[in-house]
Formats: structure tokens, C-alpha cells, sequence
């Protein structure tokens, strides 16, 4: 599979992502869909100073007869996107194959909730060279998760990211319930950047705002957010994500917030 030239990113780039004044900001599609899709959404990032694009290539999805992502198509665009807006690559990985392919493009890999306790998954990360962004899986205790946490870190890779998406609970408005505490609790536990999914957790748009500013309020790192040039035509969870217009007017709404917190994206 030939990739082209990527871009080079400053060799520090994780000590300045990581960085206690730095507020991360991972956003893009859920799934990657065409070219169009990539670059309408990566200029919005660039022009407003967001370094981080999401994108799945690999969906792992709860029935078989939904989108399963573009699989190695994907993650071409996502590299010549990345090429051409100098952006730093989140994507998902399920497996040794797909952990494989995304290595040559990703600067940062992601394992999902379904696969917080995959630990043959777990293992191979912990022994590859770049950043890993974990999610807490859909029923997951902090304990639960703090172990997979572990198995990262026994291969030798202390790059790590922990991001609360969400937990299923009796509540049934919402897609999941942000458990919110976790932010503080985790920053005392351990020494990893910690981010939110408010995407994931409300499942609906209209309260992504108010959770996004209480994951600042609580102390969080980050956001990893779903936003798509047109939602009503996602091929995966658009109802959970912000088009563009209002993903910017969300990071306006944000910066009081960052300036209160210390925190510039």
C-alpha cells in the first residue's frame, strides 16, 4: 500500500500536545466516507487552530450488516489529508491486521470501548512506538480500566491517553451517562493526559456543548469530538455529530472556559 510523504511533525509534538497548558482536540467523522468529507473538515480544523483529526477506517459496529469503514482506502485519505493539512492522525485500531495498515499513518492509535480489554490488542500496543488513546469500555469500571491501562504499559509504551466516552447505566435518553467524576478521579490515579467523548456519551448533538464545558470544568485534557460536513447523510452516527458551523461555535464557546482552566488549544 503506498501512502506517499507524509508530513513531518516537530519531534516534541507529543510533549507539546501533552502539555499542562495545551487542551487537546481530537475531531473529525466517526467514519471516514470520501475526500470531500476529509478536507472539508480539515480546513475547518487548520483555520482554527485544531491539530488533531479523527477518523475510523476500521468500525467495528454492533451488527454486521452496518458500515464497516473503507478499511486500507480509508486510511489513504486519511494519509493525503494529513500530508496535505499537516494535521496529527487519530484512528481506531480492532486488530493485528488493522493495527498493521495504520501504523505507516497514524500518529496516534486508537482502541474503542469494545476493545478496552482486547488484550492480545493491548499487548501488541504496548510494543509499538506510538501514542495510544484508550477508551474506557461500554460497562467498564475505573479499576477494569486502569488494568488494561496496564497492559500498555508493561510493553514499554507510557504514551498514553485515557478517554471517557460514556457508560451504559439505567438511563435511556441519552446513548450513554458521562461519568464525569472519572476526570478528577483518573488525574489522581495516574499520570496519563486524560479526554472526554462527549459525542459518544450524549449520542445527540444538542448536549454536546453543556458536557464538553463540564469536562473542562472537571479538569479534563481534551475532547474527542464527532463532526461531520453533513450529518443527516453519516454514514455512522450522525446524530451525534456537530456539523461544521456548529463545531466552531462550540470552540468559541470554549475558550472562556480554557482561559479560566490555564488551557489554549
Amino acid at each position: 500500500m503506498e501512502y506517499g510523504v507524509l508530513p513531518k511533525l516537530k519531534e516534541d509534538w507529543w510533549q507539546e500536545l501533552t502539555s499542562q497548558k495545551r487542551f487537546m482536540i481530537f475531531a473529525g467523522p466517526c467514519a471516514v466516507e470520501s475526500r470531500e468529507q476529509l478536507e472539508k473538515t480539515a480546513q475547518i480544523l487548520k483555520n482554527h487552530g485544531i491539530i488533531g483529526l479523527r477518523g475510523g477506517a476500521y468500525k467495528p459496529r454492533t451488527r454486521p450488516d452496518s458500515f464497516q469503514g473503507l478499511g486500507e482506502v480509508g486510511l489513504k485519505l486519511l494519509a493525503e489529508v494529513k500530508q496535505k493539512y499537516g494535521l496529527i492522525v487519530v484512528t481506531e485500531v480492532l486488530d493485528e491486521e488493522s493495527l498493521e495498515k495504520a501504523l505507516p499513518v497514524a500518529d496516534i492509535l486508537q482502541v474503542g470501548s469494545r476493545n478496552m480489554q482486547n488484550f492480545s490488542l493491548l499487548k501488541k500496543l504496548g510494543r509499538v512506538n506510538k501514542p495510544v488513546l484508550l477508551k474506557r469500555g461500554l460497562a467498564a469500571t475505573i479499576e477494569e480500566w486502569l488494568g488494561a491501562m496496564a497492559y500498555i504499559e508493561e510493553g514499554g509504551n507510557h504514551r498514553i491517553i485515557l478517554c471517557e466516552r460514556g457508560i451504559r447505566t439505567f438511563e435511556n435518553m441519552t446513548r450513554n451517562t458521562l461519568d464525569i467524576s472519572a476526570v478528577p478521579l483518573l488525574k489522581r490515579l495516574c499520570p496519563y493526559p486524560v479526554v472526554v467523548d462527549p459525542s459518544h456519551a450524549a449520542g445527540r448533538v444538542d448536549l454536546i456543548p453543556a458536557l464538553a464545558r463540564a469536562a473542562v470544568a472537571a479538569g479534563a485534557d481534551g475532547l474527542l469530538i464527532e463532526v461531520h460536513p453533513e450529518p443527516q447523510k453519516a454514514l455512522s452516527d450522525g446524530k451525534q455529530s456537530l456539523d461544521l458551523p456548529s463545531f466552531i461555535k462550540l470552540l468559541e464557546e470554549l475558550k472562556p472556559w480554557l482561559l479560566a482552566a490555564g488551557k489554549t488549544f
